[in-house]
């Protein structure tokens, strides 16, 4: 609801030449982190038919396609199961040579943490080659699979009953909810109209294949720097942490951004906020780093102080 009074507000504003979003996240907890980017969004409920009901399975199996299998088919068509990349070239697009820079810096910062801080099934326990192994080891590639890169989660699913109360039934249909994680500069409502052609278009066995789209927002790539606000960026981050500022882009969406982005063309984006290694956000155990909140806060004041003045 906010963009209404943005514009009803707009003459009052006026030339907006900082804003703030505390909705963010930190690289780790020993300097002030700047987000420069923000991964889209696009999801959706992908649903095969293949039945009106479900049928004995030693009576229909082999002659009636598993709706299973189709849907596994049509993700066939959306990411390589393998590597795990996406398919479709419009998915993707090249990492400006600014985010790229500042990439590599932040992972010469934080090294493996970038993969060792996730709660890893199985954890190297004493050196054992049966660790559980992310994506990619190295850090900047990490880095940039978690920002830059679209990925493809399933997020549930539907039509498979519970394992104490699954029998030896071909079932009528499965649906999996899609959520697809988009690079910043990727318009999330063109892929969902992709998304829908790709994965409904020629349906195995001609199966009643749908795609129902879901919540979608475009991500964000932070406007150019203006020299104050680096200046006091990085003031503020020596005086109440003892390190520079650090730029670190996020996986998750923040809808809103690419609004006041587009809404105040001439501000500068302090996006930032306290979601650092461990806090997993919207977990039952998510939590807050009182000390790293306390300076943050501080810092913050003291780039409005600096903006004051610029």
């Amino acid at each position: 609801d906010l963009l209404p009074y943005i514009d009803a507000l707009r003459q009052r504003l006026g030339d907006v030449g900082l804003v703030i979003c505390l909705d963010s996240g930190a690289g780790n907890y020993d300097q002030l982190w700047m987000t420069n980017s923000l991964r889209g969004m696009a999801s959706g409920t992908l649903r095969v038919e293949v039945l009106t009901e479900g049928v004995h399975s030693g009576d229909a199996s082999g002659l009636v396609p598993s709706s299973f299998r189709i849907l596994r088919h049509l993700l066939d068509r959306l990411e390589d199961s393998a590597s795990g990349r996406l398919l479709p070239a419009s998915f993707h697009c090249e990492v400006p040579a600014d985010r790229l820079a500042q990439a590599q810096a932040t992972a010469a910062i934080l090294g493996e943490e970038l993969f060792k801080r996730f709660p890893w099934a199985h954890a190297d326990c004493g050196g054992s080659s049966r660790a559980m192994l992310p994506t990619t080891s190295d850090p900047l590639q990490a880095l940039l699979a978690r920002t830059w890169t679209p990925t493809l989660s399933v997020t549930g699913a539907d039509g498979l009953p519970e394992l104490k109360n699954a029998g030896n039934v071909l079932r009528p249909y499965t649906a999996f909810k899609l959520s697809l994680r988009l690079p910043p500069l990727i318009d999330a409502a063109s892929a969902v109209a992709e998304l829908k052609a790709l994965l409904e278009d020629n349906a195995p066995y001609q199966a009643k294949v749908t795609f129902e789209g879901g919540a979608g927002a475009t991500g964000w790539n932070a406007p150019g720097t203006a020299p104050w606000f680096e200046q006091a960026l990085n003031a503020a981050s020596q005086d109440y942490f003892g390190a520079p500022c650090g730029y670190i882009g996020q996986g998750g969406t923040i809808p809103l951004m690419n609004m006041l982005s587009t809404g105040f063309p001439k501000a500068q984006m302090m996006v930032c906020g306290v979601l650092g290694p461990k806090s997993n956000a919207h977990g039952p155990n998510e939590f807050l780093h009182v000390p790293y909140a306390k300076k943050l806060t501080a810092a913050v004041a003291q780039v409005i102080a600096a903006a004051a003045l610029a």
